[in-house]
């Protein structure tokens, strides 16, 4: 017992570095929308990472500590895919980024392409990133974790802004309220366990914001509870976006990173 809690402590506390408090703190004054949405303060959400592929965006994700990060199942992570992280601008030649190779991907042996559970995959990267300001890990949601529906969390992403429009060049930041599944159900969203909503507010994610971070505060500290999944056709403002719940596919992040 006391070996499994040093083990969680140090893959997502990063080890001396800790977690979820940012070095250049987020402007959340103003909550806005990723569609027509905020600009994010650069390099407030730390823990944010670009996969691309020959250059381009394609899915978000998150660095949870010096090796890892988790992003969606859904988003076709591969060898030849480059984990970018310290980026704002996307577009920027300047930026002090790191580009990391993928080491190896796990996808969740549970993940249905058909419903989207258990969308949840993790990356070991080619070789550990380098811990600063701008890049940082995010505290992981425990399994025993209760965020109640009408907590205000945050999303971030490259998405695109608008639901025909073009990905955004700069980092987004939105801020959406948990639902329960009940109410998420009700929208005529496929939903299970496995999966937490946020939104329907007049804000929502958007194509390219798959495997980004849905983080709340947790003592003082952002924490990851979602993965971003799947959002309303036609990116729909008034339609929940829907993510892995964290809680519920902590144990599995937990037992890979062990094993590997």
């Amino acid at each position: 017992m006391v070996f499994l809690w040093i083990l969680s402590c140090f893959a997502f506390a990063g080890a001396a570095y800790g977690c979820g408090t940012p070095a250049i703190p987020p402007d959340i004054s103003g909550y806005s929308d990723i569609v027509n949405g905020k600009e994010a303060k650069p390099h407030s959400w730390p823990w944010q990472v670009s996969l691309q592929f020959s250059g381009s965006h394609f899915c978000g994700g998150s660095l949870i500590n010096q090796n890892w990060v988790v992003t969606a199942a859904h988003c076709s992570v591969s060898r030849s895919t480059r984990v970018v992280l310290g980026a704002h601008d996307l577009r920027s030649s300047t930026e002090d980024v790191q580009e990391i190779g993928v080491g190896k991907v796990f996808t969740h042996p549970n993940y249905s392409r058909t419903s989207a559970d258990n969308d949840i995959q993790l990356i070991k990267l080619a070789r550990p990133a380098q811990i600063n300001r701008r890049v940082f890990p995010v505290c992981v949601a425990e399994t025993r974790d209760n965020f109640p529906p009408g907590t205000m969390c945050m999303t971030t992403g490259w998405g695109r802004t608008s639901g025909n429009g073009n990905l955004a060049t700069r980092l987004q930041q939105a801020a959406l309220p948990l639902l329960t599944n009940r109410r998420c159900r009700r929208f005529n969203v496929p939903i299970t366990s496995n999966m937490i909503c946020a939104g329907a507010n007049g804000i929502s994610g958007c194509n390219g914001d798959s495997g980004g971070p849905l983080v709340c505060q947790k003592a003082g500290a952002w924490t990851l509870v979602g993965v971003t999944s799947f959002v309303g056709k036609g990116c729909n403002t008034m339609l929940p976006t829907v993510y892995a719940r964290v809680t519920a596919l902590r144990a599995w992040i937990d037992q890979t990173i062990a094993a590997n």
